[in-house]
């Protein structure tokens, strides 16, 4: 039989398409799970914090959680979670929070991270502001650009003494998964291996005239007709127009500073090889390891 973990505090990061839970000791980290959040499920924790309890009280399962547990967590975007209300800090601003709003909870002690807005151009995020506050708190004199994609969308943040100073959303991610899921594109691209001559080419010609985006990408259908290129290539030439776009309009960011890129590798790799081709390399870190770190820095100052 297995002894129950009873954890000093939980860090908890909620994603649109993941929750994440490690139980901590202090700085000591026991044990961590996670659980994918489908539409539905997602819809439902969003709408009721009683299934939000339940949910967090159902990762940890093997856990002893009590009303008196603290559950430090990041990610509940104040425009998806209405129940939470948790405000967002004007930039610029220090990564790490200042200070997090106590919600009322029935099962444990919750508090939540805010997250950041920017009122020109407006903007948001909810989340990646404690991945961002990780990876300053492991490179404390790191000055630059960090670069966070994810399956939704790609966010630039402009960092400087601990701060986040300007930060640009670009919906690619999504852009990617309607065209390659919902538009005519769909049948020309259903492949999951990635061609890099294909990335590469197409990753020029956004670069080289991104206002011809729409054109490029009608091209794709046309070419499938037309030639019957491998599905390998189209989803990789879409990919490549995509990225090259917000590569091309991202650049006043990324150029002349360091970089790194926060994401899973499958994510990581196209921006990469993308910033790579320019003459810009990144460093690219583990997200899990970022955002533990940034809801451990955030911790540690309350």
């Amino acid at each position: 039989m297995t002894d129950r973990i009873t954890p000093d505090w939980i860090a908890l990061h909620v994603a649109p398409d993941q929750m994440t839970a490690w139980a901590m000791q202090d700085t000591q980290v026991l044990a961590h799970t996670h659980s994918p959040l489908d539409p539905s499920g997602l819809d439902q924790i969003r709408q009721d914090q009683a299934a939000f309890e339940a949910m967090v009280l159902s990762l940890g399962r093997d856990w002893d959680v009590g009303a008196q547990t603290r559950v430090l967590t990041g990610g509940l975007d104040p425009a998806d979670y209405i129940w939470a209300g948790t405000p967002y800090r004007p930039v610029p601003c220090p990564a790490c929070a200042e200070t997090v709003r106590d919600i009322p909870a029935t099962a444990f002690a919750l508090r939540a991270i805010q997250g950041l807005s920017q009122k020109t151009p407006a903007d948001v995020m909810s989340g990646p502001e404690t991945t961002i506050a990780g990876f300053l708190a492991l490179n404390p004199k790191w000055d630059g650009v960090i670069c966070l994609p994810s399956p939704r969308c790609t966010i630039w943040a402009q960092v400087s003494a601990q701060e986040v100073v300007s930060f640009q959303t670009y919906m690619t991610g999504e852009l990617f998964a309607l065209l390659s899921q919902h538009s005519i594109l769909r049948h020309a691209v259903q492949s999951n291996d990635f061609d890099e001559t294909a990335f590469d080419t197409a990753l020029e010609e956004a670069l080289r005239r991104p206002e011809k985006l729409a054109a490029r990408l009608s091209e794709i259908r046309a070419e499938t007709l037309l030639a019957a290129p491998c599905a390998s290539a189209s989803r990789a030439r879409l990919l490549g127009l995509l990225i090259g776009a917000e590569i091309a309009a991202a650049r006043p960011y990324w150029l002349g500073t360091q970089i790194a890129i926060i994401a899973n590798m499958d994510q990581a790799s196209p921006y990469s090889r993308a910033l790579t081709s320019q003459g810009a390399p990144a460093t690219i870190a583990d997200p899990a390891r970022m955002t533990l770190a940034g809801l451990s820095a955030v911790h540690r100052q309350l």
